[in-house]
């Protein structure tokens, strides 16, 4: 249960709301960012990690002050809204009235006094309005890596109606989105309360949330693995956000990178390299608006543009930057191909 520092008085309810925080875990050093965050929004019982297996260790020693049962394993990775649930179904055992914000591990905040400001009017919007509640990025270039979102009629604490989730563009139909309207960036940081996630869950997500409730009444972790076995692979977004009649946004006051991608990391590795955003030993000759994450070895490009070069001991990545987001096709053929010794 959240206390102290993790609750606070609502406006609207005039109850104590405990403010229940999830972080999908991806990398390491993000993740600990993440908590570091909104170590004074919540108590450490009050925050939640999700992760896969094969991170567990590592995670669990990064969150060393969370109670360990707080680090929720996933058997396998299923998405996004399988996430949510377990973490959700969770949460509502000991603060089914509790307000849950959803944050992803993998990006990078500016100002961070700005970003716990706009978590705080995002919970005091979803108790307010009973709504769930997306923050919307800024777009500051046309992006084809990210959903969009078109904003609606104003509502009560700064907020907007959803008018309708756009699915990732392309760049012609990105640039027209900048242009001709007011959108924001789907950022993937959510905040509602536990009872409506859980509702929005069951109506249109039903094979996620029932097996995952099955199993966690069952209380064993064969049954949790039998669950995941049958649950699909279904993101937040698409199972609900995208299908819910009641979803508001809150512009982001704060400066945000999704760092999942290489592409997205330019910004924070340019280093005095003007024309490109370089990592480790790298000469780069009449070459622009690349990013090269060297390794060990010396990596020279020469007349060459938007590209992103990867170098690892037992691998090497090349793409055009406009791609990168489907570096996951390339894991999906590694798969394919049983070459998992490269995942």
């Amino acid at each position: 249960m959240a206390g102290g520092s993790g609750t606070r008085f609502w406006p609207r309810s005039r109850q104590r709301v405990p403010k229940q925080l999830l972080a999908i875990a991806t990398r390491k050093t993000l993740l600990a960012d993440t908590l570091a965050r909104v170590r004074s929004l919540a108590t450490p019982r009050a925050t939640w990690i999700v992760t896969g297996a094969s991170h567990a260790t590592a995670v669990r020693r990064e969150a060393r002050g969370l109670p360990r049962g707080n680090v929720l394993v996933e058997p396998q990775g299923r998405n996004t809204a399988a996430a949510v649930a377990l973490a959700a179904l969770r949460i509502a055992r000991t603060a089914p009235d509790g307000v849950m914000i959803v944050l992803p591990a993998d990006h990078a905040i500016g100002d961070v006094a700005a970003f716990r400001a706009t978590l705080v009017q995002a919970m005091d919007v979803a108790v307010a309005t009973d709504r769930l509640v997306t923050i919307g990025i800024a777009p500051t270039r046309p992006e084809t890596g990210y959903g969009y979102i078109q904003v609606g009629e104003p509502l009560d604490g700064g907020a907007h109606a959803v008018a309708r989730f756009i699915e990732k563009p392309d760049l012609a139909r990105a640039q027209s989105l900048l242009e001709g309207g007011d959108v924001l960036w789907n950022g993937g940081i959510f905040a509602w309360r536990v009872e409506r996630i859980l509702a929005e869950l069951r109506r249109w997500t039903p094979d996620v949330v029932g097996p995952l409730e099955h199993a966690l009444k069952r209380g064993t972790a064969r049954a949790l693995a039998q669950a995941y076995a049958r649950v699909p692979s279904v993101s937040i977004d698409t199972g609900v956000m995208e299908r819910a009649e009641r979803v508001a946004v809150v512009r982001a006051t704060f400066p945000w990178s999704d760092v999942g991608s290489w592409a997205a990391v330019a910004d924070l590795w340019r280093n005095g390299h003007e024309a490109n955003a370089v990592r480790g030993s790298a000469v780069l000759v009449d070459s622009t608006g690349c990013v090269v994450d060297a390794g060990s070895r010396l990596v020279a490009l020469v007349g060459v543009e938007d590209l992103v070069v990867v170098d690892t001991p037992d691998a090497l990545l090349v793409c055009p930057k406009g791609r990168a987001q489907d570096v996951r096709l390339i894991v999906e053929e590694l798969r394919r191909r049983k070459l998992q010794r490269y995942l």
